[in-house]
């Protein structure tokens, strides 16, 4: 098991581009975005303060998610992948995508075999995901 948070992409691309890119690149691995959150406009909003664009993704993978939570309903805790995408300030990008190895397997669900496998292989597909975007 990986004790990494995550792991980082940066791209030369244009934050709305690298954004609209990273998506698809989910789609591509199964994965859809349930929630999208423009941390930007929420720190204008909330706070009255200017903030570089910065967006979170909840991403799920509907198979893995029904196999994680069929095993352990507190799995849906730790549900669904974060994957953030900012500006870096220099007209580029960065994307960074959890790991869900390290963000399920906490606690009482490191010794479950079923989350394990259903960690492991979205690992595996995240960082497809990451790849496909440095190829682009």
């Amino acid at each position: 098991m990986s004790a990494e948070i995550g792991f980082e992409v940066h791209l030369h691309l244009p934050y709305e581009q690298a954004l609209e890119l990273t998506k698809a690149a989910l789609k591509a691995e199964g994965f859809g975005v349930l929630t999208s959150i423009d941390v930007k406009a929420t720190m204008k909003e909330k706070l009255d303060e200017e903030f570089r664009p910065y967006t979170i993704l909840g991403a799920c993978n509907p198979p893995l998610a029904h196999r994680a939570l069929s095993q352990e309903a507190v799995a849906g805790l730790l549900l669904p992948c974060n994957v953030t995408v900012e500006a870096d300030g220099n007209s580029d990008s960065i994307v960074r995508i959890a790991n869900p190895e390290t963000v399920l397997l906490v606690g009482s669900l490191e010794n479950n075999h079923e989350i394990s496998a259903v960690a492991q292989e979205a690992r595996v597909r995240l960082e497809r995901v990451a790849e496909a975007l440095l190829a682009s």
